[in-house]
C-alpha cells in the first residue's frame, strides 16, 4: 500500500509540468514567450500553468517587424494528472499538456526605418 501511495504522489507531482520546444523558420530570429526571452531560432518552454492557459509568442529580428503567435495548454491529454485527479481533486487542473513541438514561419517584413 505504501508503494502505491508513493507512486500516486510522484505522478501527481510530475503531472503539473508541461514542456514544449518552440522553433522559428529563421535561425537568427529571437523567440519570446510571455515577454521572456527563450533563445535564437529555437527555445524550450516549460511551466506549471493550469489547463487551457494561453501563452503569447513573439518572434523578433533586427530590421523586421515582430510576428505574434499563441498556443494554449489544451493540445494533449496528461494521463498522470487524470489518474491523480481520480484520487485527489486538484490534479484535474492540469489534465492537458502542450504538444512537444511548435514551429512558426517567420517572414521578415522590413521596418520602414
Amino acid at each position: 500500500m505504501r508503494k502505491v501511495f508513493i507512486l500516486l504522489l510522484l505522478s501527481v507531482a510530475t503531472a503539473c509540468s508541461s514542456t514544449t520546444v518552440i522553433r522559428s523558420s529563421d535561425p537568427d530570429a529571437r523567440i519570446y514567450v510571455n515577454g521572456e526571452y527563450l533563445g535564437t531560432g529555437r527555445g524550450v518552454y516549460s511551466d506549471q500553468k493550469v489547463a487551457f492557459s494561453r501563452n503569447d509568442v513573439e518572434i523578433r529580428k533586427e530590421g523586421c517587424l515582430p510576428e505574434h503567435y499563441s498556443f494554449r495548454r489544451n493540445e494533449e491529454a496528461d494521463v498522470g494528472a487524470i489518474i491523480g485527479g481520480i484520487f485527489f481533486t486538484f490534479p484535474f487542473l492540469w489534465i492537458t499538456e502542450y504538444k512537444p513541438h511548435h514551429a512558426y514561419e517567420f517572414q521578415c517584413v522590413e521596418t520602414g526605418n
